[in-house]
């Protein structure tokens, strides 16, 4: 098979298929919920919030969770159906320098869709806590919870630049593990399933907390909406 046919053939022709197939995530993309990333057609689709714009006050003001789930995330699904165009375009006429351009730009798009759709439901207008078997598991792999939240809240406020501090699955090692991703796609880990994600891209928080991103950090730790992260964990471990 040559390259053009290998191209032709793989994921990138199709949404839904990008992810792997036994990720639960990949799962929840063509299912019910928030986390349906696309239609029946393989198009890219936004959901709507899971609550009001006005629900995170005043951890998270109303104009930057407008402003960033309208045109930070709703760009990147715009994006990301356009890359795919581009890229069927490209597969058609043969300009594979075009496709391979077209590619890099779906994966940052689309890892930017993923990453929001699971970002807003990670949050809460309250303080919840971790319980029963999530919050065995991160005491198995951290230590305590307290342990985890220093760890994340490191992670996350050390970003070069742009990018995420991520909580998530490895099936394989059957473990917790915390990512600094950089941009939507940079660091990341392969098999990782996301289930807590925080974004610290500064159109997260610059309008409240300007330039300081860790006390943006250290708000959202205190809204996480841990019941949220538990069922996510839940249907990840399920994975084998």
């Amino acid at each position: 098979m040559d390259r053009k046919d290998f191209l032709r053939n793989s994921a990138i022709l199709g949404g839904a298929t990008i992810l792997p197939t036994n990720n639960v995530f990949s799962q929840n993309v063509t299912e019910n919920g928030i986390d349906k990333l696309v239609d029946k057609n393989g198009n890219f689709i936004q959901k709507s919030l899971p609550y009001n714009k006005t629900f995170l006050e005043p951890h998270m003001d109303e104009e930057t969770l407008h402003l960033h789930y309208e045109f930070h995330h709703g760009g990147a699904v715009k994006g990301a159906n356009k890359d795919l165009i581009k890229i069927k375009e490209h597969l058609k006429s043969g300009d594979l320098d075009q496709v391979d351009l077209w590619t890099r730009k779906l994966a940052y798009h689309f890892s930017s869709h993923v990453l929001h759709t699971i970002f807003w439901t990670n949050l809460s207008n309250k303080k919840t806590q971790p319980k029963a078997e999530l919050l065995k598991q991160i005491e198995k792999d951290f230590g305590s919870f307290e342990k985890l939240q220093v760890y994340i809240a490191k992670v996350s406020k050390g970003v070069e630049g742009s990018g995420w501090g991520i909580l998530g699955y490895q099936p394989f090692s059957r473990s917790l593990t915390i990512l600094q991703c950089e941009n939507h796609q940079k660091l990341t880990q392969w098999g990782v399933i996301p289930l807590l994600v925080i974004d610290v891209w500064e159109h997260a928080y610059y309008l409240k907390h300007k330039n300081k991103r860790g006390d943006f950090v250290d708000t959202i730790l205190n809204i996480i909406n841990w019941d949220n992260v538990a069922e996510r964990y839940n249907k990840a471990i399920k994975i084998v």
